[in-house]
This record gives structure tokens, C-alpha cells and sequence, in this order.
């Protein structure tokens, strides 16, 4: 199914006929099929919705480079138009940032959230990563620089994608050049001054070997969010909730019983 909003469709599917609803959140790069065994397993007493992102699965691109208000506030609408507020949401990595501004902006949206390789908070760069962004920037210009003389722009557009591949991330670089502001813009925000607004009780269920959000972060927003716990999966990645689907499952059907 499909919804207009903001000039652009979101696709999403509702499965499940409970009384208690939940929102399942992918990650970025991702969609809603991610989320299809943590909804085979809540659609037995729940009501669950999955969507696909903006520029993701099926669903259309943003109209214009989105940031993080911007998926919100989409999501948002869809969930005023599907009267499937109040509901409890389950969120990996991208998907977290947009509970998170959601959650912040109007306490008490979510009845329970459940954060796993949550995105959201960015590290402080390390020294190494500071003298590459400069080499970057550097030969950046360079590039733009020679741009601008005739008969050059081709070539230096050619540079410029290869100055992309070297130092731009995977996710970065799988992008065309539209969707790459969208990137950017998601994840230059910095939402660690947001958990301690928070009304909802948050579950974060991490992998410790998670090197794209470390579990430091997890005990960071442990610390920030009024009410959250956290559990660990030992030797689980960034994708730690699909390794261990059956332990993830469990421990979150606990945690969402007997929730509107």
C-alpha cells in the first residue's frame, strides 16, 4: 500500500490484527523487508506497521535533500493518516535518529521503543580522521578549482567521483549524487541532547561487536534516557537483531507485552 505525503509516496504494510500497535523502523540503505522477522514474530498479538523510507525500497525519493525533521515529520503524517498513533515502535541504526526526533520533539508519542544499533549520536573525530576530512577538502578544491577552466569540467567531475570513492563511506558512495545530500544531511544532526527528553521506557538491545554504532553509544544513551535498559548480544554486529533473531524476538515481545 501507498501513501502520498509531502510530494513524495511511502509504501508500507500493515500486518497483524492486535490491539496493541508497533511501529518497525529500518536502518539507512535498507527497508522494510529488514523488518519482516521481528513483525512475524509481534503480528500475533500486535499490529504492525513496517514502511519504507523515503528513497528507500518502494517508496519515492524526497522531493528535495531531507534531514532528519524532514523523515520525521513524514512519518508523522502517515501516522495521523493510518490512525495508528498511540503505538510503540521497534528501530534499527537510521531509523532510530527519526524515533528519536519524533520522541523528543512531542514526549510520549511512543508508549515503549525498542533501539537496536541505534544511530544518533556522532563521535568525536580522531586525529587521523581529522587530517584525512583536511587532505579531502583540500584536494576538493583543487578539483573545483580547475573545474572552472574550459575544457577541464569533464575531467575534474571525473576526479571528483574518484575523490568521493576514496574518502567517502560505502553507504556514501552508493548514492547518486541527490540522495548523497540527503546523506549528508542525516547524519551530520547530532541528536545526544535529545534522550533526556524522553517520556517513552526504552529498551536498547545491542551487539557488542557493533563497529558502525558502538556499544559505547548504547551506554551513552543508557545513561541520558530517563527510562532504559540496556541488554547486550555478545559477539552480535550492526545487525546483531537479525544474527540473533530468536533471543532478540523473545526479549522484545517481553518488553512490549501488555503495551498500547
Amino acid at each position: 500500500m501507498k501513501e502520498s505525503i509531502n510530494g513524495t509516496e511511502i509504501s508500507y504494510r500493515i500486518e497483524g490484527e492486535g490491539e496493541n500497535r508497533v511501529l518497525l523502523l529500518h536502518g539507512w540503505g535498507c527497508d522494510m523487508k529488514m523488518m519482516q522477522p521481528v513483525a512475524d514474530a509481534l503480528k500475533t498479538d500486535h499490529r504492525v506497521l513496517m514502511i519504507d523510507f523515503p528513497g528507500h525500497g518502494e517508496s519515492g525519493r524526497p522531493p528535495e535533500p531531507w534531514g532528519v525533521p524532514e523523515y520525521a515529520g513524514c512519518l508523522e503524517e502517515l501516522l495521523w493518516k493510518l490512525q495508528f498513533t498511540p503505538c510503540s515502535a521497534v528501530a534499527h541504526s537510521f531509523g532510530a535518529r527519526i524515533a528519536t526526533w519524533i520522541e523528543s520533539e512531542h514526549p510520549g508519542t511512543f508508549g515503549k521503543m525498542i533501539f537496536t544499533g541505534a544511530a544518533g549520536i556522532r563521535p568525536q573525530p580522531s586525529e587521523e580522521a581529522r587530517k584525512r576530512s583536511a587532505r579531502y577538502r583540500q584536494l576538493k578544491g583543487y578539483c573545483e578549482t580547475i573545474g572552472k577552466i574550459p575544457l577541464l569540467g569533464k575531467a575534474a567531475d571525473g576526479w571528483m567521483e574518484k575523490l568521493r570513492q576514496k574518502y567517502g563511506s560505502r553507504d556514501y558512495n552508493a548514492l547518486d549524487e541527490e540522495m548523497r545530500k540527503t546523506f549528508v544531511k542525516v547524519i551530520n544532526l547530532d541528536l545526544t541532547d535529545r534522550y533526556e527528553r524522553f517520556r517513552a521506557s526504552t529498551l536498547l538491545i545491542w551487539g557488542d561487536a557493533d563497529t558502525e554504532t558502538p556499544l559505547w553509544m548504547a551506554r551513552e544513551m543508557e545513561k541520558r534516557i530517563p527510562d532504559a535498559g540496556l541488554v547486550i548480544l555478545e559477539g552480535g554486529s550492526h545487525f546483531a537483531y537479525l544474527e540473533q533473531i530468536a533471543r532478540f524476538n523473545t526479549i522484545s515481545r517481553q518488553f512490549l507485552k501488555g503495551d498500547d
